[in-house]
Parts: structure tokens; sequence; C-alpha cells
């Protein structure tokens, strides 16, 4: 037996060694995209995010100061639940407050409060005032926004990029939600593909700003990334590495 590998709940038949993979891969814990380090069963194809795999049977929140997280394998109740951070669906583990009702998705309880990529420190937020370099809205889920305060981008809007993306890891090729599929497109490759965010950016700037071109390409290289920190964290890997291997990606 090796010191690393681990024996989990959720896959008693074999013991799961830790990985690392710069292809996307589905978490059959929380049933969410994850990306970088990893536990697995090769014998059978099962992955877990590292904080799916190492879990807490409780934890607390800097947001939900109040609030005792327990962990469950499946959400409580009949009742659809959403998660608290990214406003998205709650299909397997999850970090559940009984007494608030509050959700949060493993990888998303482990947010780091603050991404650093040398080039713009990213501070997490609950709530901010300001608007989402992606969809133009304030509000809504949880946030990263630069110390500068120039950017901004939603947990959600992260999310739903990699969705739209990477529709066949999360719904197969049938499209029903209920259906997670082959994760391989029609020619057998894995589909890699984080959408590219030079139109969004360059968009954003359009209908907030009068910039100069140089200045808006400057901003919106600054602002790539910052968010392939953002979605290495929200893929459950927050490291340099990762990030840069989103970047490739992003790019192709």
């Amino acid at each position: 037996m090796k010191y690393n590998e681990i024996s989990h709940f959720s896959h008693p038949q074999h013991r799961l060694k830790p990985g690392y993979t710069e292809v996307p891969f589905k978490c059959d814990g929380c049933k969410e995209v994850g990306i970088g380090s990893n536990y697995k069963c090769t014998t059978c194809n099962y992955d877990l995010h590292v904080h799916c795999a190492l879990l807490s049977p409780s934890i607390t929140h800097p947001f939900y100061t109040k609030c005792s997280f327990q962990f469950l394998s499946r959400p409580p109740g009949p009742i659809p639940r959403y998660c608290n951070a990214c406003e998205k669906a709650v299909p397997g583990f999850v970090y559940h407050c009984k007494l608030c009702g509050f959700d949060l998705h493993p990888c998303c309880a482990k947010l780091p409060t603050m991404l650093d990529d040398g080039e713009v420190e990213l501070y997490l937020y609950r709530k901010v005032g300001s608007a989402c370099h992606k969809c133009g809205r304030k509000g809504r889920s949880w946030s990263y926004r630069s110390k500068c305060k120039k950017y901004n981008l939603h947990v959600a809007c992260v999310k739903e990029m990699l969705v739209e993306s990477w529709h066949e890891i999360y719904f197969g090729r049938s499209g029903s939600s209920g259906n997670y599929g082959d994760l391989h497109g029609q020619n057998g490759k894995f589909e890699t593909r984080i959408p590219s965010l030079k139109g969004t950016l360059e968009s954003y700037h359009h209908n907030h700003h009068h910039q100069s071109k140089g200045k808006v390409k400057k901003c919106c290289e600054m602002a790539g990334l910052a968010m392939q920190f953002v979605i290495s964290a929200v893929l459950g890997d927050p490291t340099t590495l990762i990030a840069s291997v989103v970047g490739a990606l992003m790019s192709k």
C-alpha cells in the first residue's frame, strides 16, 4: 500500500490514488468538472476532486459566520438544491447548513479567498457593487474582484462558460440533464475547450467604457490572466501550473 493512497466511502471497491491531469474530468462525487490534481481509481475510471476526496465532516465559512456546514453525500430532501456560491444545481456531494438551509459545493466551499497570478491580486467577495466582465451585471453570485477593482468575475459566470464549452461532461451526447453520458466528442477526442475570452472582454469594454484600442487590449490581457486563475480555482486546483494549462486551452 502506498502512503498517499486513500480509501473512500463513495468507492469502497478499490483504493484511490492521487493523480494529475491536464484534461478536464467529471468528479464522481460532486458531479462538477475538475482539472489538475485529483484522486482516481484507474480500474473503474472513478475520479474525485481533491476537495471531494479529502472531506471534512463539518466546516465553517467566513461569509456565513452563523452557519455550520455538514457534509452530505447527496443533497437533503426532495426539492432541488442550489449552491449559494455559484447558483448551480447540487446533484452530489454538498456541505449543507441545516439551520439556514445554505448549500455549498465542496470546491466552492474551498475557493481561495485570494488569488495572485503575479500581475493581478483577486479577492473573493460574497457580493460586489461593480459589474462582472462576463455578464455586465452587478450582484448575483460570489465574485472575484481585483485589488485595483478593475476586474470582477462572477463565480456563476465562470461556471456557465464551462458548462457551455463542456456540455458533454455535464449532459452527455443525448442532451439530457440526467445523463452524464460519454465524455468524448463524436471523433472520440476528449472535449477540452474553454471559451475564448477575447470577444467577451472586448464586448464588455465596448459596451461599458470608451477607451483607446491599446488600453482595451492591455486591459483584456490582464483580465484574461485573472480569468485563468478564477477558472482553475473553480475547477478545484488554483495553482499557477493549472492556470497556465487553462490559458493554453483558452487560446485554442
